[in-house]
């Protein structure tokens, strides 16, 4: 998808200027585009009737607009949902689970919603220039991960809409040299990929890279996985290309990625969830804790959508939770106790 083209459009019909706004905004971030916008009168009144794939349809008494529903059902044959919820206070957790319900609703009527981001979104965020901050020096107490060496340590990246800005705003907070290797998992049109890699190709200490079958992860990688068909690990450790597609409505199917992942990296992988629509990764999550994983996720309200992040953490299982750059803090500080910890144990054990 680029710009609006192709994206199914709505109609919203409301006598109440706030619920309109909202169902407008929460439609957008759905991947929706509102073709029309008013209350009935409006409607009534439009001098060509709006082409929609679907109208929502809020009124705070339908006693008040006697003719509205006969007008509207005579001049469509779209999907009318009637009665939506009135959307409260953006933010509150009320609001998290009404926008679950609209979603699942709309869901109903117009299959899975995947917004992405557009081509125009990423382009902008190559020209978006360096970094502001210069990332922090790697921490005293952590040895320097030498070129070349494999992961042992695997954070598996997850993130939808909004995603790209969110994971670049993550790796331009990291030292080079940590000894951790990443498995990005972003929903994504196959087309943008090489896009995409311009977005975070200007890191020089995590490079993005497309899977490539057997190839071992290595401390510093940023390894894509490919939209098209799934991927998993041999005992060995090494990326193998099924022959089917991910499961699920999207591709990849961030669920599978952190299964498959966990398979071979059991508690030495962990997850990050960020910007994105839809609840993929919610199923797996709890799984991986259950591992010994650590699962975190990107604070609702920097998010471009935050309902799978959201969806994550209400699966309580979430132990950490902040912006791109807090989360980048709080990584390297795990990785710091973790060496102190390992040069503890090991001159104890010496």
């Amino acid at each position: 998808m680029s710009g609006h083209t192709g994206r199914p459009k709505v109609g919203i019909v409301s006598d109440d200027a706030l619920q309109r706004r909202r169902l407008q905004e929460a439609a957008g971030k759905f991947g929706l585009e509102s073709c029309f916008a008013g209350d009935p009168d409006r409607l009534i009144d439009y001098p060509e009737f709006p082409e929609a794939a679907l109208w929502l349809v809020t009124l705070q008494d339908e006693a008040d607009h006697p003719t509205f529903f006969d007008y509207l059902l005579g001049h469509t044959d779209a999907p009318v949902l009637f009665g939506v919820d009135l959307a409260p206070k953006p933010g509150s957790k009320d609001f998290v689970r009404w926008g679950r319900r609209l979603q699942d609703k709309l869901e109903k009527q117009l299959g899975p919603l995947d917004a992405r981001d557009s081509a125009h979104d990423l382009e902008a965020l190559v020209d978006s220039g360096p970094a502001q901050k210069t990332p922090p020096s790697l921490p005293n107490g952590v040895t320097p991960a030498s070129p070349g060496s494999l992961a042992d340590e695997i954070w598996i990246l997850g993130a939808s809409l909004g995603g790209p800005a969110a994971v670049k705003a993550f790796l331009d907070q990291l030292p080079p040299c940590l000894p951790v290797g990443f498995v990005y998992a972003q929903h994504i049109d196959g087309n943008f990929t090489e896009v995409l890699t311009r977005v975070l190709g200007r890191h020089a200490h995590y490079q993005l890279k497309k899977a490539e079958e057997g190839y071992r992860i290595q401390n510093g990688d940023v390894v894509l996985m490919p939209v098209e068909n799934e991927w998993t690990f041999d005992s060995e450790g090494r990326l193998v290309q099924l022959d089917t597609p991910w499961p699920g409505p999207y591709g990849p199917s961030i669920d599978q990625v952190l299964l498959n992942v966990a398979d071979h990296y059991g508690k030495r992988c962990h997850a990050m969830l960020f910007s994105g629509m839809g609840n993929d990764g919610a199923l797996a999550a709890p799984m991986l804790k259950a591992y010994g994983s650590r699962i975190w996720v990107q604070e609702s309200q920097g998010c471009g959508n935050s309902s799978m992040p959201d969806s994550v953490a209400a699966t309580g299982c979430t132990s950490f939770s902040g912006t791109p750059e807090q989360l980048a803090e709080e990584l390297i500080k795990t990785i710091k106790n973790n060496s102190l910890l390992k040069s503890r144990h090991n001159h104890g054990s010496a």
